[in-house]
């Protein structure tokens, strides 16, 4: 069972004598002004919980786009920053951008295109040339400092996500003795999807630099295989799950992503949780009520509005569960610059006060709306306190939200209401699955949940943290590195 040191172990002993360098659109610590001095914070996420430790054990190079208000005031010359900044043990290489350049790149082809693409949830993509240059060109930004960095080493690279799916090829182009593999956090969609991309030839041969290129589940890698055999002049290998194009082969591999169970688990028994359980039941006054729970980055794509839906159904036609059931939706507002984050904004924001209305009082509110992050200790209590956490997405590749709330339980209680459209369903199949489509049984699995015996609560729980414990966060690491490691020459 892989673990923090485990981890460090798996990378000093095999990447020794190689340059390991991550490159990712977020970088892992972010320094910003707080008056007149600087501050820094490290962002919240699976990715850099995974890959900072083995950052650490390498020495290696994480290269970024620098985001922070304060990030060009404690870089170098060659705009490197030695991290983490208590106690420095690799390097952060950051790439600037323009406003221009995050419109089109990030807020443009990256999240009004590929984006709604791969997450089959019926918004359509927007696809526009100017964008797609911006996103080529920035690409190239990230390509060439990671050649900069790496000179003539050996060197190991690992990407991360849709935002870069053309960096391997750019850097192959001037290395390509350079190993890169290639990780792709959303799902992957049919090729009927994704033949509508302009530029589905450049994407898919951009990854195809890749010596890896990973997905969350089997059935992504399929849709990736089957993409780019009627998309692209290839050699599909289905039996070894490869592709073979200009002489050079690329290995598809599933690598679910998951969490820091043992933080989480540890975290979550903290007195300071236990403190926060207390504050939240004294300040919403709850007593004996059946707590539900959803957390959301507000997505278009993670079923707000479909709960929300069932929620209703439920109370419609078991009136019995009203006043009993109270619902925390914990919401962090992001994107809204685009279009379609506005409108499932407003429309959650219609849904919540329309509810409440039909279904509440001004004393007490079927649902409590937060929005915004939760600090960890709070989050923390709301896992605990809850009878049931929600996850209904449309389409996801992962969602750690599934995993979180198991690992939460130390009690062994709750119960997890999964998407059968995440991938964390493969997985988690002690959760009670919904298809958020399905508003009426989605109600009838809602209430199952409220009524499941304590004995049936436990069996599940028991089983899902088992899974999430056993595949873990440094599980996906070592995972990706060891296959990474087999092509070292």
């Amino acid at each position: 069972m892989w673990d923090r040191e485990s981890l460090e172990k798996l990378v000093r002993q095999e990447l020794e004598d190689c340059l390991f360098v991550v490159v990712s659109n977020r970088e892992p610590f972010v320094h910003s002004f707080s008056g007149k001095e600087v501050s820094y914070t490290p962002p919240v996420g699976g990715l850099t919980t995974a890959l900072d430790p083995a950052m650490r054990a390498s020495g290696g190079t994480w290269v970024a786009w620098g985001s922070g208000d304060a990030d060009r005031e404690v870089v170098d010359a060659q705009n490197r920053v030695r991290v983490p900044p208590e106690d420095p043990r690799y390097t952060l290489k950051r790439v600037w951008l323009t406003d221009d350049e995050v419109n089109g790149f990030y807020f443009g082809f990256s999240n009004e295109g590929l984006w709604p693409l791969c997450h089959v949830s019926y918004t359509l993509p927007s696809f526009d040339e100017s964008q797609w240059k911006t996103y080529q060109k920035v690409n190239q930004l990230f390509a060439d400092a990671v050649l900069e960095e790496i000179g003539n080493r050996k060197a190991f690279i690992n990407i991360q996500d849709y935002h870069l799916a053309l960096v391997s090829r750019m850097i192959k182009s001037k290395r390509p003795d350079a190993v890169t593999a290639q990780f792709w956090h959303i799902p992957w969609p049919n090729p009927e999807a994704f033949r509508i991309c302009p530029w589905q030839e450049e994407v898919l041969d951009g990854l195809l630099g890749n010596d890896i290129m990973g997905f969350h589940v089997q059935h992504f890698c399929n849709n990736f295989l089957e993409t780019v055999g009627l998309a692209i002049e290839s050699r599909i290998d289905y039996e070894r799950s490869a592709v073979t194009r200009g002489g050079r082969t690329t290995l598809v591999r599933p690598f679910p992503i998951s969490v820091d169970f043992d933080g989480i688990d540890r975290e979550s028994a903290d007195p300071e949780v236990a403190r926060e359980m207390e504050a939240l039941r004294t300040e919403y006054g709850l007593t004996d009520e059946l707590v539900g729970l959803g957390v959301d980055r507000v997505d278009y794509t993670k079923g707000i509005p479909e709960r929300f839906r069932a929620l209703d159904k439920l109370l419609e036609k078991y009136p019995q569960f009203r006043q009993r059931l109270v619902f925390f939706e914990l919401g962090e507002i992001s994107r809204i610059h685009i279009g379609k984050y506005q409108e499932i904004n407003d429309e959650v924001d219609r849904l919540v006060e329309a509810l409440n209305r039909k279904h509440g009082t001004p004393d007490k509110p079927l649902i409590h709306y937060l929005k915004g992050r939760v600090p960890p200790a709070r989050l923390n209590a709301f896992r605990r306190l809850a009878h049931f956490c929600v996850v209904s997405s449309l389409h996801d590749g992962m969602n750690l939200v599934a995993k979180e709330f198991p690992a939460a339980r130390g009690d062994n209680d709750g119960v997890l209401i999964l998407s059968r459209f995440t991938g964390a369903a493969r997985e988690l199949d002690d959760a009670v699955l919904v298809n958020p489509y399905a508003v009426d049984d989605f109600a009838e699995k809602i209430k199952l949940a409220l009524e499941m015996p304590r004995p049936e609560r436990e069996r599940r729980m028991k089983g899902m943290r088992a899974t999430v414990r056993e595949n873990n966060i440094y599980t996906w690491a070592a995972s990706i590195i060891s296959e990474m490691v087999k092509l070292k020459v």
